[in-house]
């Protein structure tokens, strides 16, 4: 598989290793933010590779997929922040027969917190007198917060609750990731924790959903890829 990567941060360099690793061509690697390239350039750079992997900034999302869609070449981007953009860009990549996944997260991990606490929240909606929230904590550098997984928690939550959900957040040092549920009572609380050790999990699960999305058409969460490799396993 032939790899083109947006983003040479932390992310970019984790996903090249491991596709080299795994015998991947890494191919044409631009950085973070070329803001100077347009959607036409970068569509250029793309064509003759399998899948784009995003690792880049909120504020080129959109500019990056219109490139990868106009050079037919599938998208896994998993950058965050770009929330008020995504009918538009679904609008786009749909339009033209693109490819895309995305997601608040591609660690394997934290798409199997979200089915727990989806299963938690739907318990606790049966009960009176717990109150859900949400706290997370990264590294200073991260710039949007809450953090994508975090809300994607709260929808999940509120979906089952029907209540806001509070939600805090932490950005220090070098918190990889660290995303806290809880539901509190006068008797007690019961807290469900995802840590992350180090983004090589993000790195490995955007390996899995590039591999999986190539030859097909269309957007997809990261979740339908879980989703479809679970069904696989069971």
């Amino acid at each position: 598989m032939k790899i083109a990567l947006i983003g040479r941060g932390a992310m970019g360099q984790l996903v090249s290793g491991l596709a080299t690793k795994a015998g991947d061509e890494v191919g044409y690697t631009v950085a973070s933010d070329m803001s100077e390239l347009s959607a036409d350039q970068l569509g250029a750079e793309l064509r003759g590779h399998d899948v784009a992997i995003d690792f880049s900034v909120a504020d080129a999302v959109p500019r990056n997929i219109e490139a990868c869609v106009r050079a037919g070449v599938p998208v896994v981007e998993g950058t965050t922040g770009w929330k008020s953009r995504e009918d538009e860009i679904k609008r786009l990549v749909e339009g033209q027969s693109g490819a895309l996944v995305y997601g608040a997260n591609f660690s394997i991990g934290v798409n199997l917190f979200y089915r727990i606490v989806t299963n938690a929240s739907r318990l606790f909606s049966t009960v009176d007198g717990y109150a859900p929230f949400i706290e997370e904590a990264h590294h200073s550098r991260k710039r949007d917060a809450p953090s994508g997984t975090a809300l994607r928690l709260r929808d999940l939550m509120t979906e089952q609750l029907k209540t806001e959900i509070p939600t805090s957040s932490t950005r220090a040092g070098f918190i990889p990731g660290t995303h806290c549920v809880g539901f509190d009572s006068e008797a007690d609380q019961i807290t469900l924790t995802h840590t992350a050790r180090s983004r090589q999990g993000f790195a490995a699960g955007a390996l899995v959903a590039a591999r999986w999305i190539v030859g097909r058409k269309g957007v997809y969460e990261f979740g339908d890829v879980v989703d479809e490799l679970l069904s696989d396993m069971l």
